[in-house]
């Protein structure tokens, strides 16, 4: 097998409705990124034939999905492979990726599949499979399922279009408010009200530096449907702003905001973005508004300042919730991805109790899948009378916290979902002392596109020219130490490099995006350093990889 279908979080691509064969619709993901609902009849065949201890009842596979054109036409192929594979399908409708989690453990299924591209634009769709402990499929498991889609594919005996659809009809099919919204919302209040108790609160508290009304932008999908109204009966009056978005993530949502953006006033009021442009003046240091992505899975948030407004992301999220349940008395572990602010992961004694780090791939299933060895638990429920304090955390605002599986006492899962990070910061904001919070460092993203991202892998001569060219570079501005080249598990064409810059800790990754066309540079300084020289060497980078990736 030479390649994965999958990238850092699923499949991911643009999406295709037309009537190909099975070969053409793997060339057209592996060349194009383009997803054809062929290739997700293929992906359900194949799914069955990785289910290798079959019980006496048909194994159970539960389907959900976002508010995407075209997505009704990619479940119903991707039920009718699973039917062909004798699967028993499930439809839970239009809901969050968190909703499917839940649902995958609340009907005991083998897999659970979402239908979505998270951030990604409207025009693209994508699948995220999760096991039936409710994580995300590993790399391992997906090269198999790879593997098994382009044997299928050798096959001839293709069905037709109209055989196909035949084969959907075979479902359970609740629609949303039957199910999805009901649960979603039972279950957050539940991990609301453990959360408040592990605090010490009798019942739940409003922040005091919460602006009233609090809008909430969940980029046109299903929480748009429920959660400011759900907020509202907390008493945190909330106004949803997406619903009259054009399409989901258009204009709106957590996918168009940057972990480092900041606006004027000014900025805000002529922004396209739909929240954005309707964010209030008000006195500095007030929390204005929350935003999660097309999916549900990642939440970041906005608070005023004198000039304007400035994003809270990931990072700054997890710091406010550890250091508040620190204070509580609770130890905690953190699972940080390696984009996320190294501020985060240093002067660990800064909190009350003690806090535990690891770093990890970029991709919410390695800060869960890290945090669960860290329990001897890789990939399994975790056993515990009380909720585990555990946190994986990226900059972007995928937040992993635990959750109480809704079917087996004493188990707990460890899923992102964006509604329970916000509650979790606006419960322990005020808890939290401010003298020992993360003082962010310094940090800058970018990327590169159209590309032939084939021609990097992180081990060839072009990606040593580049660590080349970034040294000498970087020696022309400071003094380097502790220069170190490394790996990280699930990141196998990436090039991470640490070093000491001019003695602060200076942390570059260059890798292929998992889930766009482009290939990604960051670089994040611990905080105190100077970054003098950084921003042109990052320019630089990409100007050589943009000169030696193009395609022509």
């Amino acid at each position: 097998m030479a390649f994965n279908l999958f990238g850092t979080d699923g499949i991911r691509g643009r999406l295709n409705l037309s009537s190909i064969d099975r070969k053409e619709a793997i060339n057209v993901l592996v060349r194009n990124r383009e997803l054809t609902p062929e290739l997700m009849a293929m992906i359900g065949e194949s799914l069955g034939m990785v289910v290798t201890e079959m019980p006496d009842s048909k194994p159970v596979v539960v389907i959900g999905w976002d508010d995407r054109p075209g997505n009704a036409k990619l479940v119903d192929y991707l039920t009718a492979g699973l039917n062909i594979a004798q699967l028993e399908v499930v439809q839970i409708d239009c809901c969050a990726t968190p909703t499917l989690h839940l649902a995958t453990l609340a009907h005991n299924a083998v897999f659970g599949c979402m239908i979505t591209a998270s951030h990604n634009p409207v025009e693209d769709s994508g699948l995220k499979i999760f096991n039936q402990h409710g994580y995300k499929t590993s790399p391992e498991f997906e090269y198999r399922l790879s593997e098994i889609v382009v044997r299928l594919a050798e096959q001839t005996n293709r069905l037709s279009d109209k055989q196909l659809l035949k084969q959907s009809t075979a479902a359970k099919h609740y629609q949303s408010n039957q199910w999805a919204i009901p649960m979603h919302r039972n279950w957050l209040e539940l991990r609301t009200t453990i959360l408040f108790d592990m605090l010490g609160y009798e019942s739940f508290r409003r922040p005091t530096n919460l602006n009233n009304p609090l809008y909430i932008d969940s980029s046109k999908g299903a929480a748009s449907l429920w959660f400011a109204d759900w907020l509202s009966k907390w008493g945190i009056d909330s106004v949803e702003v997406s619903t009259q978005a054009k399409a989901l993530n258009l204009n709106c949502g957590a996918g168009e905001i940057s972990p480092t953006d900041k606006w004027t006033f000014d900025e805000a009021r002529q922004s396209p973005h739909m929240l954005i442009q309707r964010l209030p003046r008000c006195e500095p240091g007030l929390i204005v508004a929350g935003a999660f992505d097309g999916d549900g899975d990642r939440c970041l948030l906005i608070e005023s300042t004198p000039n304007g407004f400035q994003v809270i992301d990931g990072d700054r999220i997890a710091d406010t919730i550890v250091n508040s349940l620190a204070n509580a008395g609770f130890e905690w572990t953190m699972a940080a991805s390696i984009e996320s602010d190294l501020s985060l992961s240093t002067n660990l004694e800064r909190y009350a109790r003690r806090v535990g780090i690891y770093e990890t791939a970029v991709g919410d299933r390695w800060l869960s899948l890290s945090l669960s060895n860290h329990l001897d638990k890789k990939g399994e429920l975790i056993v515990s009378n009380q909720m585990p304090q555990l946190l994986g955390v990226e900059d972007s605002g995928h937040l992993v916290l635990p959750a109480p599986h809704p079917a087996a006492m004493n188990s707990w899962s460890l899923v992102g979902d964006g509604t329970m990070t916000l509650m979790a910061y606006l419960l322990a904001v005020d808890g939290c002392d401010k003298s020992t919070q993360m003082k962010p460092g310094w940090k800058i993203r970018r990327s590169v596109r159209n590309v032939d991202r084939t021609l990097w892998d992180g081990k060839n001569e072009l990606s040593d020219e580049v660590e080349s060219m970034l040294k000498r570079y970087l020696l022309s501005h400071k003094t380097i130490n502790n220069w170190e080249r490394m790996s990280v598990e699930g990141e196998p064409n990436l090039v991470l490099i640490n070093m000491h810059y001019g003695g602060k800790r200076l942390s570059v990754g260059i890798r292929n995006s998992g889930t766009q066309a482009k290939i990604s540079i960051s670089a994040r300084l611990e905080h105190g350093g100077n970054n003098e020289g950084l921003t042109e060497s990052i320019a630089l980078i990409c100007q050589h990889l943009s000169k030696k990736m193009l395609i022509h």
